[in-house]
């Protein structure tokens, strides 16, 4: 799969005269990226820029030859976004169901919408989910039926924010181990550094700006010193 090169060019966000982010260039072309930084860094702004949930008040973001302030909704099919509370997300109330709604949007046949959806399913492995009511979905079921309505849409990357935080340690190894299945780019931001470890490439996030970028047991180490200053 050909992974188009994300690039932030002099990106910064501001929210109430507060900067968010603050003159942020990048480029990232790895397949596994994850983002760190304390609570309220602007880590979870720099994940939501990817896609055009956040648009920058200066500076431009790029996805391929794409801006996302020119190109927000053609981006949106080419990057999916998995939230925190998957409960936000899933809004139909069977699982099949909610994952063919965002099948409505693409020129697809019913026919082609229920193989997808069938095959998405297959693929993590939850196809006994399919007829289940979403409300009575557990925390780890309800991360992995989100994931699958990401994945039916086949976006290139996939923007993962905090998507263990709810999750027990079994569920959390199974959401990892799905994550490093796929074949798609995948951009997380988290807490749960040990999914990391063997990730290409780990951003920093301090106050707005990168601290560090480099290879994840290096940026592991810098936010630990940093947490610990």
């Amino acid at each position: 799969m050909e992974l188009p090169p994300i690039r932030f060019e002099n990106v910064t966000v501001s929210f109430e005269e507060r900067d968010v982010l603050k003159d942020v260039s990048l480029t990232l072309n790895e397949q596994r990226i994850g983002i760190i930084g304390a609570n309220g860094a602007g880590k979870s702004t720099l994940s939501r820029l990817i896609n055009g949930l956040v648009l920058p008040t200066q500076g431009a973001v790029y996805v391929g030859d794409r801006d996302t302030q020119k190109h927000a909704k053609q981006i949106r099919r080419d990057v999916g976004f998995v939230f925190q509370n998957p409960a936000n997300q899933i809004i139909m109330p069977l699982v099949s169901e909610d994952i063919a709604f965002g099948l409505k949007n693409l020129q697809l046949s019913k026919a082609e919408r229920q193989k997808r959806v069938h095959e998405t399913l297959a693929e993590l492995n939850i196809s006994h989910l399919a007829d289940r009511e979403s409300h009575t979905l557990s925390g780890g079921e309800q991360q992995m039926v989100a994931l699958a309505s990401v994945l039916a849409m086949q976006p290139r990357t996939i923007v993962f924010d905090e998507p263990t935080t709810m999750l027990d340690l079994r569920n959390r190894l199974a959401f990892q181990r799905e994550i490093a299945k796929l074949e798609q780019r995948a951009i997380v931001v988290t807490h749960d550094l040990e999914i990391l470890e063997d990730f290409d490439r780990v951003l920093v996030v301090t106050d707005g700006r990168i601290a560090f970028d480099g290879r994840p047991d290096e940026a592991i180490a810098n936010y630990r010193q940093w947490s610990h200053a």
